[in-house]
Parts: structure tokens; sequence; C-alpha cells
């Protein structure tokens, strides 16, 4: 699908741009474009691949030149720059609004001008049913996307939603790891509390699949299992055979017990595509009577697709998950 392509990521020195690279590097794509300002973690990418496909810019996507500048040339783009952690949006909404919504736009106007083939946006589970500056400001980016591609002409722009990447940057897999390797209690927030276990590989194929089979404005999800964070951290202390305490510090503000993956009104309008569903854009118009009089009586019979309805992992099935991402005993 990319070959002899230029593919440009923002937010490239992350989790998931890492993963892209450890795909895409072997393969016949032309050339990987590294978006983002952390100087830092890009020297030590550059330092670490030393490989001529993949090429840096500095740069921010608030700035809308600086974004421009980098798409010339490019046909694709996987848009992952975002600010992610709850607790900061939390204390800087407005910040959350700048790279996650103005900054998306930026993306998205400069692709459009410069022609780009396919523009893939990455979301997350908490955008629906948003109770957070995080999720509000992700739910946003979505509605840009979808509104934007309504007069995107040949550049055809798709989003992504999915849920936690287990053992990503700030995750709790790595703080409850770094709890056993300290011999400190684990720190629980609620043992029922449940979240989507996604892989990064996961979500490199959840984007790669939007990318092959997306329509402007679609919005794809990849069925997920689940588990309890009690059950997580007891899987933890099973696979390094600790013998820490489990303490429960109660749900942090702005927490959700569960994430939910699909509202009910997009489930009643999803295809579903065997391991994923394809949410088509809202294809309404400003006729006011779709919005205030009528309705669809099925929404109200169907239930929203979220991590305490979907499959929940056994333990044997979360060791066996932890295990494939590097979190075996030592």
């Amino acid at each position: 699908m990319f070959k002899d392509n230029i593919l440009l990521i923002t937010g490239g020195t992350g989790s998931f741009g890492n993963a892209v690279l450890k795909r895409f590097l072997n393969t016949d794509i032309k050339e990987i474009r590294i978006f983002s300002r952390d100087e830092k973690k890009q020297h030590d990418m550059r330092v670490e691949l030393q490989n001529p496909k993949v090429k840096f810019y500095i740069g921010d996507v608030r700035d809308y030149n600086s974004i421009y500048s980098a798409l010339s040339g490019v046909d694709y783009v996987f848009h992952a720059a975002a600010l992610k952690q709850v607790p900061s949006c939390e204390f800087y909404p407005i910040e959350a609004v700048k790279t996650n919504v103005l900054g998306t736009e930026n993306v998205l106007n400069a692709a459009i001008q410069q022609k780009i083939k396919k523009v893939i946006c990455l979301s997350t589970d908490k955008a629906v049913y948003p109770i957070n500056a995080m999720g509000i400001s992700k739910a946003m980016m979505e509605k840009v996307m979808v509104a934007k591609s309504r007069t995107s002409g040949d550049t055809i722009l798709v989003g992504t939603r999915y849920g936690n990447v287990m053992a990503s940057r700030g995750s709790v897999i790595p703080l409850f790891y770094e709890q056993i390797k300290s011999n400190q209690p684990l720190t629980v927030t609620d043992p029922d509390m449940t979240r989507f276990m996604m892989t990064l590989d996961n979500a490199v194929e959840l984007v790669l699949y939007a990318f092959k089979n997306g329509n402007s404005g679609d919005i794809f999800v990849q069925k997920s299992p689940a588990s309890t964070i009690g059950e997580l951290a007891a899987a933890l202390i099973k696979i390094y055979q600790s013998n820490q305490q489990i303490n429960v510090i109660g749900t942090r503000h702005a927490e959700k017990l569960y994430e939910t993956l699909l509202a009910r009104e997009e489930v009643l309008i999803a295809e579903d595509l065997g391991d994923y569903y394809r949410v088509p854009a809202d294809n309404r118009d400003l006729n006011y009577n779709k919005y205030f009089t009528e309705g669809t009586e099925l929404v109200s019979k169907v239930e929203d697709y979220h991590s305490h309805n979907t499959k929940r992992l056994s333990e044997e099935e979360l060791i066996k998950l932890l295990n494939s991402i590097g979190y075996e005993s030592n």
C-alpha cells in the first residue's frame, strides 16, 4: 500500500510513531517523516535508527505554517499528535483545545491544501460520552474531521478510535511494574473498573485497516477485550511471583468506571466488519427536523459498546497478553 510513497506521522516520536517505524522501515516505503516539537526525542530516534528513509521535522500542529511546510510532497498522514494525559488536560483545558482541536484543524487544512491522498486521525474511547477535558477535546477533534470530510475533495479523511494501549507511556501497566520492582503496594483506583486491552500492534493494525478500507468521514473501531483493573494488578503480581498488597485508593477525578468505544447511536448505524466496526459519517444537513422532530425508536433498544459488555479476558488470557508485550517473569 505504501510502495514508493511518503508517509508523515504527527507526534511521531511517541509510542505509536515508534511502532509504525518498526513496522515500515524494512518495507519498500520511500520515506517516513517524523513531525513533532520534541527535538530530544527526535535526536534519540535519529541516533538509534540511522536510517536514511526517516526524516525529522521540528514543528507543532498548533502552527499551520510548520505543518504545511512539512507536508510538501507527502502522500499520506497519520495524525497522532495530541495532549493525552487526563490530569494535565483537566488543569490546562485550553492547551488541550489548542493541540487536539485547533491543531487537528491545521493538519487537515494543510493536508487538503497540499493535496494529500489520505489522512488517518487517531482518537480515543474517552471521546465517547466525554467527562474530562481530554475526552471532550478528542470528541471535538472527531467532529472537525467529519465536518472537513464533507468538503475535502480528493483528500480522504478517516478516523480511528481505540481504548487504552497497553504499556504505553503514562499508562497503568508500567506504573504497576515499577511498584512491583520497588516492592511497593499496587495502587488501584477501583478494582471493578474495566478498560479495553489493546496492544500497540493492535493500534497500528487498526490504523492500517482504516487506511485500506476507509471512506471519507468514517470512524473505525477495533473490537477489543477488556479486563478489570483489579484483575490486571493481580495478573502482574502473579507473573512476577510477588507478594505485594493491592491498595484501593478510590476513583480519581474525571475517571470513568468503564470506557465506551461506540455510543448506541453509532452502534445502530455501524457496519460490522468482523474484527472491526465502521461508523460512516453523519450525513445530516441543517434541516432542523432531523434534530428536533424526527427520531429513531431503535436507538432506545440498543446498547453502547463498552468495556463492561465486551469480552472479558480470563486470568490466563490476560497473562498471555501481558507476556506478549514483554511483561514476562524474570
